[in-house]
């Protein structure tokens, strides 16, 4: 019987490189696999993959190298160091697969904002501090249009359906009820990460509020769409790796 297992390798090296891969029962086939374009975004009822780049309460910067082959989570390095944030970020953090925010779209909701050329950001609320890595099913419960020396980069608030409070939350409103003063402790930090380096605070578009789950939805559809365009190469994909 052909079985899949889903499984996440670590080779530390100059930073932490998280590669993922897919072993097949039989042969054992090893097979590696993007985080970024491989990994379903969809999975039904409202539900979507993942993936954490950052766990909460960790400051190394990690990502997906968006511009090397399947796209691996790196620590970022700047000058040939590693890079960490000022402080602790204090929830699970990281991207939606299969979204990418176009940089050749002009969003007339956002202060006509360009996308900053990378898949959307996920701020996961819930409890539990995940691992670099993991993929897990969340739904979606808002949006902060956070713009980032021009660009628009979107903070999808959501937390995972494994989560005690999962069932109590489905919108904003949910989210301060249960959540008392997260949406505006996201806010605040993203806001202001970048001021002990120096650099001005970002900015937030819809009146710096939270927009509500269907405009998330929205989002998470429409950079769907985009990345679909973007494999597809109906649009150059620039430095971008499509593997």
């Amino acid at each position: 019987m052909l079985f899949l297992v889903h499984f996440s390798v670590l080779i530390f090296l100059n930073g932490i490189y998280v590669n993922f891969l897919h072993l097949l029962s039989s042969g054992y086939r090893v097979k590696k696999v993007s985080p970024w374009h491989d990994i379903p975004l969809k999975l039904g009822d409202g539900v979507f993959n993942f993936v954490v780049e950052i766990p909460k309460e960790s400051s190394a910067k990690m990502e997906v190298a968006t511009d090397e082959p399947y796209t691996p989570i790196k620590q970022d390095t700047k000058k040939g160091k590693l890079r960490y944030y000022p402080y602790n970020i204090n929830w699970n953090y990281g991207l939606l697969p299969q979204t990418w925010e176009d940089p050749t779209f002009a969003n007339a909701e956002v202060d006509g904002a360009f996308g900053d050329n990378d898949p959307v950001d996920v701020v996961e609320i819930g409890d539990a501090r995940a691992k670099i890595g993991d993929v897990l099913k969340v739904k979606p419960l808002g949006a902060l249009a956070m713009i980032d020396e021009g660009e628009l980069d979107w903070k999808i608030v959501a937390i995972s359906l494994d989560d005690p409070r999962a069932s109590l939350v489905n919108d904003v409103n949910d989210v301060e009820k249960h959540f008392p003063g997260t949406l505006t402790a996201i806010r605040d930090w993203f806001r202001d990460y970048k001021i002990p380096d120096g650099k001005p605070a970002n900015k937030f578009g819809l009146g710096d509020k939270a927009a509500n789950k269907d405009y998330a939805m929205k989002v998470i559809m429409e950079t769907n769409e985009a990345w679909a365009k973007l494999v597809k190469r109906s649009i150059p994909a620039g430095e971008l790796s499509l593997v």
